[in-house]
Order: C-alpha cells, then sequence, then structure tokens
C-alpha cells in the first residue's frame, strides 16, 4: 500500500484516528505547559530533569504526526501460526521509535533525580533502549510466528533490568538522596504502566490477536499520556517546589556515597 493509501486507511477508522490525534493535541499542550512551569528554573540539576521531561512530549507529537499520516505505518502479512496468518495486519511500527527516544528521557529524569550514579544510569538507558529495539524486531518479523515471541522474550529480558534498577537500586538512592517521597509516587506510576504495554502487545494483532488495532492503539495512546505528560507534569510541579533539594542532590550519590565514613582532617 501507498502512504497515502495507508493514511486514508487510518483516518477511516475514527476510533483508531482518534486514539493518535488526541495524543498530538495533549503533547502539544503539554509542551506549552512545561515551558512555562520551567521559565524561572536556575539550577543546572533541575534545568536537565526539564529539558528531559520536555523532550517527552517533544517526541511524542512529532512520533503521533508520524503514525496519523501514515509514514510509520505498514500493513505485514502475518506468519503462519498466527492468529490472522495470511492477512495484513496494520503495524504502526513507528511507536517504537517513539519509547526508543522517549522512555531513556523518562529514565534519565528519574535517575537525576533519585541522584544515581553514571554506571547506573547508563544501565538503565541501555537496557530499555534494548528493550524497544526488540520489541521493533518482534512486531516486523513475519517470517516466523515462534521468532516473532523470541524477540518478545528478549525485549521483556531487557525490561526486567529497568525494572530491577527501578525498583531497588534507584529506590535505595532516592533515600539517600532526600527525593524518596516523590520518587515512589513516579517509580510506581512508571512500573505499572510499562507492564501494560508488554500485556497489550501479547493480547493485540501483533501478538495473539485477541484485541483489534483500533483498541490496542487506544489502550497504548491512554497509557502513553499518563505514563508520559501526566508523569512529567508530576515530577516537573515537584521539582519548582523544590530545586533547593534538587540543587543539593550530589553528582554520582547513590550505592559509593551510603556508608561512607567522613575523611579524618
Amino acid at each position: 500500500m501507498t502512504q497515502t493509501e495507508i493514511f486514508q486507511a487510518i483516518q477511516s477508522d475514527a476510533l483508531l484516528s482518534a486514539s493518535l490525534w488526541i495524543n498530538i493535541a495533549l503533547a502539544g499542550l503539554a509542551i506549552l505547559l512545561f515551558v512555562y512551569m520551567g521559565r524561572n528554573v536556575e539550577d543546572p540539576r533541575a534545568q536537565l530533569i526539564f529539558v528531559a521531561a520536555l523532550m517527552v512530549p517533544l517526541v511524542s507529537i512529532s512520533s503521533y504526526t508520524g503514525l496519523v499520516s501514515g509514514l510509520t505505518v505498514s500493513f505485514l502479512e502475518m506468519p503462519a501460526g498466527h492468529a490472522l496468518a495470511g492477512q495484513e495486519v496494520l503495524t504502526p511500527w513507528g511507536r517504537y521509535l517513539t519509547w526508543a527516544l522517549s522512555t531513556p528521557m523518562i529514565l534519565i529524569a528519574l535517575g537525576l533525580l533519585a541522584g544515581t550514579n553514571m554506571a547506573k544510569l547508563f544501565t538503565a538507558v541501555v537496557a530499555d533502549i534494548g528493550m524497544c529495539v526488540t520489541g521493533l524486531a518482534a512486531a516486523l518479523t513475519t517470517s516466523s510466528y515462534m521468532l516473532r515471541w523470541v524477540w518478545y522474550a528478549i525485549s521483556c529480558a531487557f525490561f526486567v533490568v529497568v525494572l530491577y534498577i527501578l525498583l531497588a537500586e534507584w529506590a535505595e538512592d532516592a533515600e539517600v538522596a532526600g527525593t524518596a517521597e516523590i520518587f515512589n509516587t513516579l517509580k510506581v506510576l512508571t512500573v505499572v504502566l510499562w507492564l501494560g504495554y508488554p500485556i497489550f502487545w501479547a493480547l493485540g494483532a501483533e501478538g495473539l490477536a485477541v484485541l483489534d488495532v483500533a483498541i490496542t492503539s487506544w489502550a497504548y495512546s491512554g497509557m502513553d499520556i499518563i505514563a508520559k505528560y501526566l508523569f512529567a507534569f508530576l515530577l516537573l510541579r515537584w521539582v519548582v517546589d523544590n530545586e533547593r533539594t534538587i540543587a543539593d542532590v550530589a553528582s554520582g550519590l547513590g550505592s559509593a556515597s551510603r556508608g561512607a565514613a567522613p575523611a579524618d582532617d
């Protein structure tokens, strides 16, 4: 199908089209709101958190425009063994590009908030990108139904690494940094919503095909709205109100600083 035909197919499905357009509108509003909220922030660490959080809706508005225009959408024939074997299924692979660029920004913002060290931050971001790229491979593999699930399993393995860092390592770092209260709120919000993505992939047309493309798209869009825009709003509102706390978080804070004895004069 040509890009024009894909665009027309998306627009002809009101439910699917609405799931994309509403995200474009909300991303635009989020960008304006976040720029306004950060207008008086002066601390460099707080500014970096703002930049990371602002990148989330910026990436999203670009990505969803690509989806709604048909630029990053394809119709792929499902392999033998799939519930829709032999049928061409609309595959919005551009979502994986969104996640590969936006979710690392979320992790960078959380890592800075927790005061973690560079090793943990690098590990989390690399594992997150690995999760998104292998998820894309699962969606695009049409040669073998089994290999789709192999890629899915690899993606979930990367996700486990991210979950461990969020739930164990960064939770401890945030206690030391004095940001545990807001970090724990955002951690729970992130973990609960991010768990929904592999679940809906498995249930959607790309996996078991229990849910159709439009319903799956709304599920992804709904989770994006909360996990990205609401998440960023809660984070940035706290940073504005507690800029001094953010300024006092030492670079590389975390396991290296816990239990360290004061140096002798």
